[in-house]
């Protein structure tokens, strides 16, 4: 028993550990970081001001609260909501306590996707009796490889509840259950593509709890009309995700699970906190308007004065937006804010108030609480499997649960579903253009030139424009390059044109005065006969996060950046897509190449962001496209996207309004 306490607060020490730096600029920080820390500013509080604006009436929170329903099913990934299947619940034991019975028992919320519990009975209850539903956080529970879920780490509500007359099920999280799936696809394991499917853990959390609300409604044991739920940490938020999805749930008391935009991208909260936490952000919501849901439905918010990964001052933040609307609704009583003192960490002084809140509003009584959470078993004892199931789809409910599209759309029905729920996150007033040439250099009959350019406010970014000096350039070959394409023309641009790229090479950590090797002068001189000699107009271009406004190295550290889009319904791809989309309107402002046909050229995840580029773009003659991703899963991530498309008929698309020129081993399917 200890050696498993002693595992649940190690977890909670190193979540708490590892937070103190959240938000913190590196040490030696670059343009591109401090860039993207006053953008990740701006686009929250742009988000921030107008959630809930337009609810000013009772009248207005009735004629929106069940769109905002639907939109949150969708950002879980429950719009159309999945059939619900046979339950097939299975007990495989019970253990008998003097005070209540524990069943260990499955069901499956789809087929085979086996959700693990432990049901909690009391005995003194002669009548059906109101039920709590408890979500579990994030507590491994495991000793030597054999997971026993992490319901057995919060085992102490289960029993506090049952004896307290509550029939209490507690349901394992896909990740820490008996049968072990992920929470961790962009934060740990590159899964990138989980944004592009539109698909969170968020949303198989919120599904089991819904289907354990099915299931308790087939138990005589149960009175259905007095369900509540409850939480904390992982387990808080999935109890947002239910009681707003669900008004089965009378009352709910959250614990440590939610916060504002402001902390988690900001402050830097998303990085300690695993992708469940969270909706795909496809309508770019504030968290309020989540916790709003649940109005005007008895809620007491749970926190604690010392929490990092849920900081008091976002919590008083969202309570005061989510209060207004019960206002509205009349039932401001049934609102309420509970701090605490302490760390995140599961305390008595959190238990014993949340149980105080469902006697007062589901059993109508306020007696004094006597009897303590306690661990009364050991992980072992509440084990539920005695193996894996053969059909389980837990470890991989993350490729089907949010199924990718299964026939080609309408094009122009594909890209109006794009521009809405893919690339909301655009800029809606766009800043008129405005170009600014930083440098210049001529060498050897061609002349550079370095401009710069307002993607949206806050990102400004550079391309740079080499043309001959002799002769009018008779077309534009604008290139979008990646980090490593990067490097290689800062170090073209050193053997010729170090003056004009002073700057970038000084970011880079480049001597421009270094002597320049044999071989990149030869490469060099090549490269302005080709330009000479083509009569070409040839742009370079980084979009934001590559070149000049790279983000330090530290992978770490990227990976943080890149998840703070998605909480803002953007990706950090679907963003460079629309800087490529501003750079070549910019680029045509310039007097000699503001109507010559257009090469657009990208290889990689470049060839990508070129392909969606060009489908807003107008005016590609041409696309010249190198080492296309494999599969959809190797894509750049777009929100959404392969819910209503694929990477061909996105080639498709491209293909009918500009000429393809793809790698020789990519054909396009008819």
């Amino acid at each position: 028993m200890m050696k498993q306490l002693l595992m649940i607060w190690v977890l909670v020490v190193a979540q708490v550990a590892v937070a103190a730096p959240f938000g913190q600029l590196p040490k030696n920080a670059t343009h591109g970081d401090r860039m993207f820390a006053e953008y990740f500013k701006t686009e929250t509080e742009k988000l921030s001001k107008r959630s809930l604006a337009e609810i000013k009436t009772i009248e207005d929170w009735n004629g929106h609260k069940t769109e905002y329903r639907r939109q949150l099913a969708e950002m879980l990934g429950l719009d159309p909501m999945p059939a619900r299947t046979d339950l097939k619940p299975v007990i495989t034991g019970k253990i008998d306590h003097p005070d209540f019975i524990v069943e260990k028992l499955t069901f499956q919320s789809l087929p085979g996707l086996y959700v693990t519990a432990n049901l909690y009975l009391p005995k003194k209850s002669g009548k059906p009796a109101p039920a709590i539903l408890y979500v579990c956080g994030h507590a491994q529970m495991k000793t030597n490889g054999v997971s026993f879920g992490n319901k057995t780490g919060y085992q102490h509500h289960g029993a506090l509840f049952a004896r307290h007359g509550y029939v209490c099920l507690v349901i394992d999280t896909i990740q820490l259950g008996e049968i072990e799936g992920k929470h961790h696809g962009t934060y740990r394991f590159g899964h990138w593509w989980w944004n592009s499917r539109g698909y969170s853990p968020a949303g198989v959390e919120a599904w089991n709890g819904i289907r354990a609300l099915d299931y308790l409604e087939t138990r005589p044991e149960v009175d259905k009309t007095r369900f509540g739920v409850t939480g904390r940490s992982g387990g808080g938020a999935y109890s947002w995700w239910i009681a707003a999805m669900d008004e089965r749930i009378k009352v709910a008391a959250p614990v440590a699970g939610i916060t504002d935009l402001q902390n988690h991208v900001v402050d830097g909260c998303v990085e300690g906190h695993c992708d469940c936490m969270y909706q795909v952000n496809t309508y770019r919501w504030e968290y309020a308007q989540v916790a709003a849901l649940v109005a005007p439905r008895p809620l007491l918010i749970c926190n604690t004065d010392k929490d990092s990964i849920f900081p008091l001052d976002g919590v008083v933040r969202l309570h005061s937006k989510v209060s207004r609307i019960y206002d509205l609704n009349k039932a401001g009583g049934n609102l309420g804010l509970l701090i605490t003192e302490g760390p995140h960490k599961d305390t008595q002084d959190l238990q014993v108030p949340v149980l105080r809140w469902f006697n007062r509003f589901l059993k109508g009584e306020d007696k004094p609480i006597t009897i303590a959470a306690e661990k009364l078993f050991a992980p072992s004892q509440l084990k539920v499997l005695a193996s894996t199931p053969t059909d389980e789809r837990v470890t991989t409910i993350h490729e089907t649960f949010v199924p990718a599209a299964a026939s080609e759309g309408n094009p122009d029905e594909v890209l109006r579903l794009m521009r809405a729920k893919t690339f909301a996150g655009w800029p809606e007033q766009v800043e008129s253009i405005k170009v600014r040439e930083v440098a210049r250099a001529e060498k050897d009959g061609v002349r550079l030139t370095v401009h710069e350019f307002t993607s949206q406010l806050g990102v400004n970014l550079r391309f740079y424009l080499a043309q001959p000096t002799a002769a009018k350039a008779k077309s534009l070959h604008f290139e979008v390059v990646d980090e490593k394409q990067w490097q290689q023309q800062l170090q073209l641009a050193r053997a010729g044109f170090a003056s004009a790229f002073k700057e970038e090479l000084s970011a880079a950590g480049v001597d421009a005065n270094a002597p320049v090797p044999d071989s990149l002068q030869t490469t060099f001189g090549k490269w302005m006969s080709y330009i000479r000699d083509h009569n070409g107009a040839y742009i370079t271009f980084a979009p934001r996060g590559i070149g000049q406004s790279a983000l330090s190295a530290d992978e770490k550290y990227r990976t943080q950046v890149r998840r703070r889009f998605m909480l803002l319904g953007q990706t950090l791809d679907g963003m460079r897509v629309w800087d490529i989309r501003r750079a070549l309107q910019s680029a045509r402002t310039i007097d000699g190449i503001t109507t010559l046909p257009t090469v657009l050229w990208g290889t990689g995840n470049e060839a990508s962001n070129v392909i969606v580029a060009s489908l807003f773009e107008p005016g590609m003659g041409e696309l010249q496209l190198g080492a296309l991703p494999e599969s959809a899963n190797d894509w750049p991530d777009y929100l959404n996207v392969w819910r209503f498309t694929s990477p061909d008929q996105l080639l498709k698309m491209a293909g009918a309004r500009s000429k393809l020129n793809l790698p020789k081993k990519k054909t396009l399917k008819k």
